[in-house]
């Protein structure tokens, strides 16, 4: 944001300080960006036939384990027939409040290309989640020989297990 205009921010409700969040919040202040606090259920319009159905976090629901983490913005890229599920650094207990919360109508979370949580994590992309996305395409996030060994090899073998009950 220093270093290029910047017209929105999007963010959520957020459980816990941070002086990143703060440092943030004064830049926006400073130079007058447009913010936008999102909730679950919201929709953002970014044009004709493309929007934003945010899926998480609940700011009556927040989580309180790894906070920064667990309360990431979820959401789901919408453009005719194609979308795209963007989950943050979500963790198991996250996906697990998701599942719940959408359990009535888990055609929110069904997906074309699902961006896996949290770099591949081995405490995310829990099997009820990737079968509920069902996307014909996963990404990970991921720099080369990471020091946190991401991606799992848990998580890649079930994309590989759910790539092969799709089949």
């Amino acid at each position: 944001m220093e270093n290029m205009k910047v017209k929105n921010i999007v963010v959520s409700v957020q459980k816990e300080k941070s002086n990143n969040f703060d440092r943030l919040l004064k830049i926006i202040n400073e130079r007058k960006i447009r913010l936008i606090i999102v909730d679950m259920g919201d929709k953002l319009e970014i044009e004709k036939d493309v929007y934003f159905d945010i899926v998480w976090p609940d700011k009556s629901n927040l989580i309180s384990e790894n906070a920064l983490n667990n309360n990431s913005i979820v959401c789901k890229l919408n453009y005719q027939n194609f979308s795209c599920l963007f989950t943050g650094d979500i963790e198991k207990i996250a996906e697990e409040k998701i599942l719940k919360e959408h359990q009535n109508d888990k055609t929110i979370l069904h997906s074309t290309v699902l961006k896996a949580a949290h770099h591949g994590s081995k405490t995310s992309s829990i099997k009820e989640l990737l079968e509920t996305v069902n996307p014909k395409m996963a990404l990970i996030g991921v720099g080369k020989n990471n020091k946190f060994g991401h991606p799992s090899p848990e998580v890649l073998e079930r994309l590989e297990n759910l790539r092969n009950e799709s089949f």
